[in-house]
């Protein structure tokens, strides 16, 4: 499995200025003598693996075949683009597709993830992945399709803000 973590950081910095007179100006418009450290950071980067471990949460909430417990794991205004279905942007329109597609107890395994970590409450997982499928006679059928989640740190939970899915076109 390839994979790929970029952390981009809007500012993380340590400035220290030295000599007599000079003066440093602030975003603000505030100076600063030039003898002044000024020190400005970000909140702790979530890592690759605590990003990895959102889609196993979700995995796993599929696993119960409960469509409400799935659908806790989205943002209130989260956007759902399933691989054949409409686009949902509400609680009740997720909670309706995943009623359906979790009739077909669905396993989820990742093939291939590309994480980006966008700042400290922001971050993309994006790839390919395979659903085995049962269907109402237990035979199995196997799905392959690529995916985005994009996940927000929201109030100390991170929540999928927009997931899509597409089937993987065939090759040939």
């Amino acid at each position: 499995m390839r994979r790929k973590y970029c952390a981009a950081v809007a500012l993380t910095a340590a400035v220290l200025f030295t000599g007599t007179g000079a003066t440093y100006e602030t975003a603000s418009g505030a100076q600063l003598p030039a003898t002044r450290s000024v020190v400005v950071s970000t909140a702790q980067l979530p890592t690759e693996q605590q990003i990895a471990a959102l889609f196993d949460k979700w995995n796993a909430a599929l696993a119960t075949g409960d469509p409400n417990r799935v659908a806790d794991l989205y943002a209130p205004d989260a956007v759902l683009l399933p691989t054949v279905s409409d686009i949902y942007t509400s609680r009740a329109g997720i909670v309706d597709y995943f009623t359906k597609f979790l009739a077909s107890k669905p396993v989820g395994k990742i093939q291939e993830r590309f994480i980006t970590v966008l700042d400290s409450t922001s971050a993309v997982d994006t790839g390919l992945y395979q659903f085995t499928l049962t269907d109402k006679n237990g035979s199995k059928s196997t799905v392959n399709a690529r995916y985005t989640f994009v996940y927000e740190l929201r109030g100390g939970t991170w929540l999928i803000s927009n997931h899509h899915s597409s089937v993987l076109p065939s090759s040939g």
